[in-house]
């Protein structure tokens, strides 16, 4: 438990600090509410699912990203500007990076319920329906970002983050889509392990 409360209460810290003076605070808002809700649904559930400690962490490190995403705006954020002049890229690519995490940890948040409610008992099927729906949540968040968009005009634009790039929507996708299958390649087995010493515990 006091592993929860100290990935609880850095997330709060995060979204403070975030929240005070940001680049925008629609964009702000828009950035920020996945992760929130994610906490929300994982402090309301905890009780009657709780996750392993490896997948809490890795939504501290994915929440950590939309949080800092939504303070700078995914353009915007200095680190990537740095990485940005000193290999000559032409865009600021800290949104590709979120797109990394939002297939990575959706993946393990997936398998840990497909293998605990034996949903699915063959490991090549797990594999191939825990991308399925990593690829799934990458297209749905797209649609949203698509409908904010539009809905708001040049308010959205900051929130799409396409930074003029024509194929960010499918490249944003496809990251996901990595994300997912490099979860699933390295810490299947060290999710395993604390899956069967969660369970055993229960």
């Amino acid at each position: 438990m006091k592993l929860i409360y100290t990935l609880l209460g850095l997330s709060l810290l995060l979204l403070i600090w975030s929240a005070i003076d940001p680049y925008d605070y629609f964009t702000w808002f828009l950035e920020v509410l996945p992760a929130v809700l994610g906490i929300l649904v994982l402090t309301f559930t905890f009780k009657r699912f709780r996750f392993t400690n490896l997948v809490y962490v890795l939504v501290l490190f994915h929440c950590a990203i939309l949080i800092i995403g939504g303070h700078y705006t995914y353009a915007e954020v200095p680190l990537f500007d740095w990485i940005q002049e000193t290999l000559g890229q032409g865009r600021n690519n800290y949104d590709k990076l979120g797109h990394f995490a939002q297939g990575f940890v959706p993946a393990m948040i997936a398998r840990e319920v497909l293998i605990r409610k034996s949903v699915v008992l063959k490991t090549s099927w797990l594999n191939f329906i825990v991308v399925c729906i990593a690829m799934a949540i990458s297209v749905t968040y797209e649609f949203v970002e698509w409908a904010v968009s539009i809905s708001t005009g040049e308010g959205g634009d900051s929130f799409l983050g396409t930074q003029g790039y024509v194929w960010d929507t499918q490249s944003d996708m496809l990251f996901a889509t990595v994300g997912a299958i490099v979860a699933l390649l390295f810490l299947s087995k060290a999710h395993d392990n604390q899956i069967k010493k969660h369970t055993s515990e229960v």
